[in-house]
């Protein structure tokens, strides 16, 4: 059919009723004849009515439709510049292939089919399409001065539309939102400069949780409603929620969550009005705790990591699950992104980072990552730089005030698990958890009372567990959890025992946290962290702390007990099985063909108890060191299996050579090794100077030290005489 003639039948069709099967036929006839007219004014009418079209425009599919027109004339530049490049390398004389019409002169014809018929929204999306189709992936078709105008004409036309949300409406927002995602990247600098931050701002944060997009998380309500219970939960892949789930995931909002956020990040840096910035901050507290809740009233929320396998079916394991936590991921992720943009401003802002600002800011940046805390703690999701720099620099501009950590704290106190053998939820767990890593970082911003009531007291409550649900046998197999609770527990219990101001609470507190910790290795705390801990514990315990003071004998009297422990008779000579960590870094090794190269030494209950007394050496009093480097080279000469002893042999060595020991211990550790006889108690096992010599006999000679080749008395100097 000749080009005329088709664009009459074409433009016919734009009249007609919605028809899904003929609108797909219209879309891709469209696309033919703005590849094919050689008439500008022609380009112009069709664009101009194809904007404005009943069939199309009466009953869209919301986003999608956006997202095709964006398509359509994406795909129609491409061939448009294809076929430049092809005739300009045809024969003189050869007919040209497609319209014949240059990539600019095209262009240009489109533009001006973006009239006053259709709205500002409808033309981004045109806009949109002709600058990808003609510079996208690195393609170069049109001027300079060309570029620039229809970079700027994609901006103007959005500020235009999103500063009108009358006329505009949800639809149009959420179009010039996603044409954004699309043309924000090939935006010159100064092109970007131009949009309007504190609308784009807004419109950004409504398409991102709105119906288009993650549809405020009503997908996770929905899914209630289709779950089978019994031993084994049933999830049906033909439920409804299944396909409201699929057909969430293909929106175009959804599947440019990335760039989505990367634009929301953009506007929160360039809004010139800092409420609109708040405004965007609670719209994202809100929606996490909306979503918390729904998601706690999920009967998939009491699912643990470690009963997967066994609670679902192997169809819902390989069909929606995954699929599910997947789409989770996103929403940390793009949560997190937007977030950090606004924790960023509000180090620069002059307007939120004074006092009656930063602190309200930095408390409600830690609640939305506590409210997505279930996905954040799932398999180490949280690990990304984006995460990490909005959760530690919330923490630390909310140190600078006090009242709002004991507020923040008091408003996130999880339940003790004392309280009940009933195990807790994995949300309840993963909240939990949140409060405790939190918790670490604000002993030293909290008056005692309250670091004794908000931080000591819950995670004491998770370091002696006879009582509570981590020592239920319900807990079989245990959460996936459990071990980082309690490692997080004493790391909230060190941090509160470092901070001098609450030296009074760590004299009563470190015998009860020593003797957990005795009790707790090496079955549920690994050989570094118990090294790490007791040696805190030590240096709590010395100068210059205020607790050396009121309580001298503290520090040796740990020592003496770590000692007893490690020669008592029951104590474990059995190497340990290697952690994760070191499993990693030996196959780490393996495979940069290091032979064993970066693997830790292999350690028994015992030899780890030895490592603890030796660590612990710095921080002995300075009138005992002598003594105690005595005693843990005795100490570690009761270790049988050589082997391990010589990995506590390097590690007594490092401690007197690396400079771990300030000035004065280290002077004292010269002469212990040099004249008091450490070189050989360390190196060769012997026993100290004054115990060989009183098992000598009383002059006898053998247990003596000596120059070599000095004559002995008795017997052995007759002998030496003789010889000479």
């Amino acid at each position: 059919m000749p080009g005329d003639r088709l664009l009459a039948t074409v433009l016919r069709a734009f009249q007609n009723a919605p028809n899904p099967t003929e609108t797909d036929k219209i879309f891709a006839t469209t696309t033919s004849l703005l590849t094919s007219l050689n008439n500008p004014l022609n380009l112009s009418l069709l664009t101009s009515h194809f904007l404005t079209a009943r069939s199309i425009w009466q009953s869209p599919d919301g986003l999608r439709t956006c997202l095709r027109i964006i398509s359509v004339y994406n795909t129609a530049a491409i061939h448009v510049r294809k076929n430049e490049i092809e005739n300009a390398a045809l024969p003189r004389g050869r007919p040209p292939v497609g319209s014949g019409v240059h990539s600019e002169d095209w262009a240009r014809a489109i533009a001006k089919g973006t009239d006053d018929r259709s709205g500002r929204w409808q033309h981004v999306l045109v806009l949109t399409g002709i600058l990808m189709g003609m510079e996208g992936e690195d393609r170069r078709s049109l001027s300079r001065s060309l570029r620039s105008t229809l970079e700027q004409a994609v901006v103007t036309a959005a500020n235009l539309a999103l500063q009108d949300p009358a006329r505009t409406g949800p639809l149009g927002r959420g179009a010039v939102v996603l044409a954004l995602t699309f043309a924000f990247p090939l935006l010159h600098e100064s092109a970007k400069q131009l949009l309007n931050g504190n609308v784009l701002l807004s419109a950004t944060v409504e398409a991102m949780f709105g119906d288009e997009g993650l549809q405020h998380g009503d997908f996770v309500s929905s899914i209630a409603n289709d779950i089978v219970p019994g031993q084994i939960i049933k999830w049906n892949h033909d439920s409804p929620s299944v396909a409201r789930l699929q057909k969430l995931e293909s929106r175009p909002l959804a599947q440019n969550m990335g760039p989505l956020s990367r634009l929301a990040s953009f506007a929160v840096q360039h809004a010139t009005d800092p409420k609109v910035v708040l405004q965007t901050h609670e719209a994202i507290l809100g929606f996490t705790a909306a979503f918390l809740n729904k998601w706690t009233h999920c009967p998939l929320s009491a699912i643990d990591l470690s009963v997967e396998s066994a609670a679902l079916s192997p169809e819902v394991l390989l069909g929606p699950w995954p699929n599910l936590w997947q789409l989770f991921k996103k929403i940390l992720y793009t949560v997190a992104a937007t977030t950090q943009a606004v924790v960023g401003r509000s180090l620069l802002d002059p307007y939120l980072r004074n006092d009656a600002v930063a602190a309200t800011t930095a408390a409600r940046t830690l609640h939305i990552l506590r409210n997505l805390s279930f996905i954040s703690t799932r398999q180490g999701a949280s690990s990304f730089q984006v995460y990490t720099f909005t959760y530690l620099t919330s923490l630390d501009i909310i140190t600078r005030y006090p009242d709002a950590c004991v507020s923040f704290l008091r408003d996130t106190q999880p339940p003790s698990p004392q309280t009940s053998n009933v195990v807790p939820s994995p949300v309840i767990q993963a909240l939990t958890l949140f409060y405790l890593n939190t918790a670490e970082h604000l002993p030293l911003s909290l008056p005692t009372r309250a670091c004794e009531d908000l931080i000591v007291t819950p995670a004491t409550a998770y370091l002696a567990p006879s009582t509570s649900w981590l020592a239920s046998p319900a807990n079989n197999p245990p959460s996936s959890l459990t071990l980082e609770l309690f490692e997080s527990a004493h790391s909230a219990i060190l941090s509160s025992l470092s901070c001098p101001q609450h030296s009074a609470l760590a004299a009563s507190l470190i015998p009860f946290y020593v003797e957990t910790l005795l009790s707790s290795f090496p079955s549920r705390i690994s050989p570094r962290q118990f090294r790490l801990a007791f040696r805190t514990v030590m240096q709590i315990s010395s100068p210059p702390f205020p607790l050396s003071a009121s309580h001298p004998d503290l520090s040796e009297t740990l020592l003496e007990t770590l000692r007893f422990r490690a020669v008592a008779p029951d104590v474990s000579t059995t190497p340990l099985p290697p952690t994760e960590q070191a499993q990693a870094q030996a196959q780490a090794a393996a495979a940069g063909g290091g032979a064993g190269a970066g693997a830790e030494d292999p350690v028994s209950e015992q030899s780890a108890l030895v490592l603890a007394l030796v660590d612990a050496l710095p921080h002995v009093p300075l009138h005992a060191v002598e003594e105690w480097l005595a005693r843990a080279a005795e100490t570690m000469n009761a270790i049988r299996e050589p082997r391990l002893r010589d990995g506590v042999r390097r590690r007594f060595w490092d401690v007197l050579v690396n400079g771990e020991m300030d000035v004065e211990r280290a002077a004292v550790g010269v002469a212990w090794w040099g004249t008091a006889g450490g070189r050989e108690m360390v190196l060769h096992g012997y026993p100290r100077p004054e115990e060989r010599s009183s098992a000598g006999g009383g002059g006898g000679g053998e247990g003596e030290f000596m120059m070599s080749g000095a004559l002995v008395a008795g017997a052995g100097q007759e002998k030496e005489v003789s010889r000479l």
